[in-house]
């Protein structure tokens, strides 16, 4: 059902922040019993306005603190983004070109990496190893010539400029770049060109958070106490924290080890703040210069590439995110850039490993209908892709046989179209399945098998934009009462996972 047919439009501002008669509350609320999250923050914007800030949950369980507006959190990929403005600034103060070469900056490199440029490995197109393989510890702190001593044994992936391929090493470089040429740690640059900038009181790097006062609640059986006798620990700044299933504490990665990559600790309001002036043109001045750093690109052989530095692009309303987990966390950040309004949601909490995109577009469905995907959210898993129809339909065919899991037809009902003299966008319906998954269901209930095998529908709609879809797999085996069955929550976390890794860039 589409939205703007039985919803009112919303006008901004409107008390009304529910989506297909769903209050953002509780969507957060079910979503976080769903995944099992301790404690999460949410901050949305609409520019120039951050009208709403809320916690839910506990940002530390162990000494049960509350997740607030003021929480700080790993803010993990997006710390990428805090990198990207960085060479920029240094880019539009004239010290630094986006074609020089990683060899005129850090001549001790191998000679096989010398040519790449800059712009390469902003886009991660540079072939670099990633420098966070098996075995690399992020809780040590690491010199730069150990990491590069690290690294240099394996060669290039691909010719720069060629491919993309995440790799943190991108960054890596690109962070002692800003060194060399500022003559400034990386640390200190980024705090006085941006956090300091912009007077962010909540934003720092791991080794920055013992600064931000606040009480040791474990001298006091986890009560606090303070906020009684001393007015600058009444709504107190506090670290998340976040467990393993045994309950122990997560330790915090070191910033050495996660430079460029997942160094920033923010508070989901400083994020959206800093957001609107990077939006703006506050952090980075020329609109030319954001593009490059905030729109597709293409390939010498043509292709489109619909992510920078971390960022990724889609067609709706000019959306882009950028998201990810460090241990412990995850973080997401999206924007839609239309002129007509900027809006932004961030959310950050205590488990890895959570993918916000669903949750995060229906939050944005919330506060403007143009927001959503037009499609009945409450019935169908929705993910807006980054890739034609038929390259998405490649890479999921391509990640099913990964996991050797069987196709056992695929429907491209666009080409049944033309056969019978019809036109239709670009629409695949790819059918696979696992009988050891779904025979369990069906000894309970066979009618179900109506249902089965699994099915995800891709397809492009008016816009532009693409899709990969199915349905939600509790509320469709709810109906056979076959809810609560174990393998159904199973087949939902395969399927999330299927759209994730067809539909993105950085999956």
């Amino acid at each position: 059902m589409n939205t703007k047919e039985h919803e009112v439009m919303k006008m901004r501002g409107s008390a009304d922040v529910s989506y297909l008669g769903q209050s953002v509350d509780s969507m957060i609320w079910e979503f976080m019993k769903e995944k099992g999250i301790p404690g999460l923050t949410l901050a949305i914007v609409q520019a120039p306005y951050i009208p709403r800030v809320v916690g839910y949950g506990l940002s530390d369980t162990g000494e049960r603190r509350l997740a607030s507006a003021n929480t700080m959190w790993p803010a993990g990929p997006i710390s990428q983004a805090f990198a990207a403005v960085a060479v920029m600034q240094l880019f539009e103060d004239g010290t630094l070109g986006l074609e020089d070469k990683l060899g005129d900056h850090i001549p001790e490199v191998p000679e096989e990496w010398y040519d790449i440029e800059i712009l390469q490995m902003l886009r991660h197109a540079s072939g670099l190893p990633d420098c966070q393989t098996d075995g690399f510890d992020i809780y040590r702190e690491w010199e730069f010539k150990e990491v590069l001593d690290l690294i240099s044994k394996e060669a290039l992936h691909f010719t720069p400029g060629t491919e993309v391929e995440w790799s943190a090493s991108n960054f890596l470089m690109l962070t002692e770049i800003v060194e060399r040429v500022s003559g400034e740690t990386y640390h200190d640059f980024v705090t006085e060109r941006q956090i300091h900038f912009l007077g962010l009181k909540r934003t720092g790097f791991a080794e920055d958070l013992e600064n931000f006062r606040h009480e040791d609640v474990s001298l006091t059986e986890n009560i606090h106490q303070l906020f009684k006798k001393d007015g600058t620990y009444i709504d107190p700044t506090e670290p998340a924290a976040s467990y393993d299933e045994l309950g122990r504490r997560t330790g915090r990665a070191a910033s050495s080890a996660l430079r460029g990559v997942g160094d920033i600790w923010a508070s989901a309001q400083d994020i959206s703040f800093w957001d609107i002036g990077l939006a703006g043109g506050v952090l980075i001045h020329e609109l030319e210069h954001r593009k490059l750093v905030y729109a597709p690109w293409n390939l010498p052989d043509g292709r489109e590439v619909p992510g920078v530095a971390g960022w990724q692009f889609y067609k709706h309303r000019g959306l882009m995110d950028i998201k990810g987990s460090v241990p412990g966390y995850s973080s997401f950040l999206s924007r839609f850039t239309h002129p007509d309004e900027l809006v932004c949601v961030t959310l950050l909490a205590n488990k890895e490993g959570i993918d916000f995109t669903n949750l995060g577009r229906r939050i944005a469905g919330a506060f403007g209908d143009l927001l959503s995907t037009n499609y009945d959210d409450n019935k169908l898993y929705l993910f807006e892709g980054q890739f034609p129809v038929k390259d998405m339909v490649r890479r999921l065919k391509s990640v099913l046989e990964e996991k050797k899991i069987p196709v056992f037809a695929e429907f491209d009902h666009a080409k049944n179209a033309e056969e019978a003299g019809l036109s239709l966008r670009p629409t695949t319906v790819v059918v696979f399945g696992a009988p050891k998954v779904g025979t369990g269901l069906m000894q309970e209930d066979q009618s179900i098998s109506l249902e089965l095998p699994l099915r995800i529908a891709l397809w492009e709609d008016e816009t532009g934009s693409t899709w990969l879809a199915f349905p939600r797999m509790e509320r469709l085996a709810g109906e056979y009462g076959l809810g609560s069955h174990p393998v159904v929550g199973k087949m939902q976390e395969l399927l999330e996972e299927l759209v994730r890794k067809a539909g993105s860039l950085y999956a």
